[in-house]
């Protein structure tokens, strides 16, 4: 797999290697240069994941979600710019996040778990916005609060209008079972009425099949 260059005492070295099952990997404070390889994403054993303190440059790859075992993730103190990936927030076991003193910019994910984490992970990253940092985003802003209030208001409005439906059909169902059923059991007329036209067709569904068993017969 293709590493990272770094130097030590200004040499610079390439390692190439295969790497097995790798659960830790800390390269920080190493100078390191250039972007963080793609092929790190597939190492789905790794636990720990720290590249802080250096200069790396280019953005987080979208494929970081498929390091399902990480659970400690530092790349602060770089140059890394871009968005954060949404990919990033399928990481379930993800307890230890640092993205502090990079480039990113962007609205940092909505509804996941990385609104969780303390502000200060994200600190340093002046493009950022979004929670749980304090600066709003620039469509939040020309939403403005009457707007995102109308917004709520809107939702309200739409369960109230579809909790209404739901009350009219329970009870629209209640009167009309029990308008024809009450009728039945407190009218004795009616329910005798009812119960001699059960048995007027009854009689008449029985002479009708008894012909058309005769005919058939006869053919």
């Amino acid at each position: 797999m293709r590493m990272m260059q770094h130097s030590y005492g200004g040499g610079m070295q390439t390692y190439k290697s295969t790497l097995g099952l790798v659960k830790r990997i800390d390269l920080s404070s190493n100078k390191l240069t250039g972007e963080i390889p793609s092929e790190i994403t597939h190492l789905v054993g790794l636990v720990s994941l720290n590249l802080s303190r250096n200069q790396l440059t280019g953005q987080i790859t979208p494929e970081i979600g498929n390091l399902q075992s990480l659970d400690s993730l530092d790349l602060s103190r770089n140059h890394i710019d871009g968005r954060i990936p949404t990919s990033l927030a399928r990481i379930d076991r993800l307890g230890l996040l640092d993205l502090s003193y990079n480039n990113l910019s962007g609205k940092i994910p909505v509804g996941t778990q990385l609104q969780g984490f303390d502000p200060s992970v994200y600190a340093g990253n002046l493009q950022l916005c979004g929670p749980p940092l304090k600066k709003m985003c620039a469509d939040e802003e020309e939403r403005g609060p009457s707007e995102q209030t109308n917004f709520i208001n809107q939702e309200d409005n739409d369960v109230l209008i579809t909790l209404g439906f739901y009350i009219s059909m329970g009870l629209g169902f209640a009167v009309g079972f029990w308008g024809v059923c009450g009728t039945l059991i407190f009218s004795r007329s009616w329910r005798y009425a009812y119960f001699k036209f059960l048995n007027g067709l009854n009689d008449w569904l029985f002479v009708r099949i008894a012909l058309l068993k005769r005919q058939l017969k006869a053919a």
